[in-house]
């Protein structure tokens, strides 16, 4: 049990309850889950800093972590992989957004810590030379470079998602992209 701030006043919390974490909801909560902010203005179910390590949350807990425009706000990217996959039991699906780092929105916002690329994530997926940072290992679903809705982006995505490479080392700073979206799965012995 872990004592929260709602809306109305301080309240018990199960987080055994809840199987799916949001992380950095702002003011985009979800339901069932267990939405979890820095911010109290946002009314979160769970004020929490997540660059302070480790979470208050128990592992293997949950099936799902929905991390929407959250990660590039974090200081230590490795580190916050992990303690998803701490607190995910095996198999749970990490959904993921962050700006692509040709996206104007990526440089903006002053709160950002770093950009991201289409490679980012095989940091942690084994998929990179460089996998040595980490032991955690997930499993890449999905991932998708997202364009802002035009007639020309729709050419643009097209060839973006079938040549990421080829994307963004020559036409990214002509076409920029709007956001990354990554589906993983949790990896555990």
């Amino acid at each position: 049990m872990f004592e929260v701030k709602t809306r109305t006043a301080i309240t018990s919390l199960d987080v055994s309850s809840r199987e799916i974490l949001n992380l950095g909801c702002g003011l985009k909560h979800v339901a069932a889950a267990l939405n979890l902010d820095v911010n109290s203005d946002t009314s979160p179910d769970l004020i929490h800093d997540l660059n302070r390590l480790p979470w208050p949350l128990p592992t293997n807990q949950f099936r799902e972590v929905l991390a929407y425009d959250v990660i590039e706000h974090l200081g230590d990217f490795i580190a916050t992989m992990e303690e998803i996959h701490r607190v995910c039991r095996a198999g749970a699906v990490v959904r993921v957004t962050v700006p692509h780092f040709s996206s104007a929105n990526a440089f903006t916002d002053p709160t950002h810590e770093r950009l991201f690329g289409f490679i980012s994530f095989d940091y942690v997926t084994g998929l990179s030379d460089v996998q040595h940072y980490t032991r955690v290992r997930f499993k890449k679903l999905s991932s998708r470079i997202i364009f802002y809705p035009s007639l020309l982006n729709k050419l643009v995505w097209r060839l973006a998602n079938s040549y990421p490479a080829a994307y963004e080392q020559r036409w990214a700073w002509i076409f920029p992209a709007w956001y990354l979206y990554f589906e993983l799965e949790v990896q555990k012995d």
